[in-house]
């Protein structure tokens, strides 16, 4: 039997690499509660919700990140975890801010995307408006 102490762990943005590295344990939530994962965890997929996702290193040190809805696919050592948005805190005192200044800014910059595109979307259907006019 392959023992291991540690798992080799990736989490991806859509933008973005957040973290890669190597940790002895994770803690997350997932739809139906918090979860634990060691290095010999079974193999398993989970959607994630809005939470705090904590790394666990070999050193006794721990890494923390705020995450928004995302997916967690563990497959032998190896754990990777995608989140639409997500940041590394120092601390769990100084996460809160970190995330609440981040996801406003990107709630800021979705809507003004979505206003740029519904303003062409706009722009669009008028001129195909005015390609059927009768001359």
């Amino acid at each position: 039997m392959n023992t291991a102490t540690d798992m080799s762990v990736t989490l991806r943005l859509p933008t973005r690499m957040l973290y890669e590295g190597r940790c002895t344990g994770i803690t997350a939530v997932a739809p139906n509660g918090a979860f634990g994962i060691l290095p010999n965890h079974v193999d398993f997929v989970t959607a994630i919700v809005p939470s705090v996702l904590t790394l666990h290193l070999a050193d006794g040190s721990e890494e923390i990140f705020g995450l928004d809805e995302g997916l967690l696919v563990k497959k032998g050592h190896k754990v990777s975890v995608v989140a639409l948005r997500g940041v590394h805190g120092d601390t769990l005192d100084t996460l809160r801010n970190t995330v609440e200044a981040s996801f406003i800014q990107m709630d800021e910059e979705e809507r003004q995307a979505r206003s740029a595109l519904s303003r062409l979307e706009a722009d669009m259907v008028r001129r195909f408006a005015e390609l059927q006019r009768p001359l």
